[in-house]
């Protein structure tokens, strides 16, 4: 399943399209990693300077595979560990955007994958990275606390389809 949106970038627009499922695009086009997290029924979100409640992730470091950047981010900004599986991903198309520099660090066409984590262990939190806080919220409460766009919630619906025995 695809969904596509508008959405802002800087000044401009930028197209969105949601893809469940998606094969894993080449390392190069990836620009960043997320995930929706969850322990017992609740998920987990984090407080990011300036961009609010969100699901944790952020950029791949050189060396790293998409899902090693993910267990990281997740471990940097929510302190806890865990199973994941890749369940889709945004494509990010910048072919209508004006302000696109072709010289910049994001390529024409990006993607951000996302991943499912299943929780195994849940350190004390320590604010020594750009999140200042996390929060156990429950599934139905997502859509009024995150700070994101659709889209985020198109991730969050595959998460919770990947394992049936989450409770809705």
């Amino acid at each position: 399943m695809s969904r596509r949106i508008q959405a802002q970038w800087g000044n401009s627009q930028v197209e969105l399209t949601w893809r469940a499922q998606a094969p894993m695009p080449p390392l190069e086009k990836i620009t960043s990693v997320h995930g929706c997290c969850f322990e017992q029924g609740k998920v987990l979100l984090v407080h990011i300077k300036g961009r609010g409640f969100t699901f944790p992730g952020g950029h791949i470091e050189a060396g790293e595979t998409p899902e090693e950047a993910f267990h990281r981010e997740v471990l940097e900004e929510g302190c806890v560990k865990g199973r994941t599986t890749r369940i889709g991903l945004i494509e990010v198309s910048h072919e209508n955007n004006p302000e696109f520099n072709p010289k910049g660090k994001y390529p024409l066409i990006g993607y951000q994958v996302f991943y499912r984590m299943d929780i195994e262990e849940v350190f004390p939190f320590i604010r020594n990275n750009e999140s200042t806080c996390r929060i156990w919220v429950e599934h139905a409460e997502i859509p009024y606390v995150i700070d994101e766009h659709e889209l985020a919630l198109e991730a969050f619906k595959e998460a919770v389809k990947a394992d049936l025995n989450t409770i809705v």
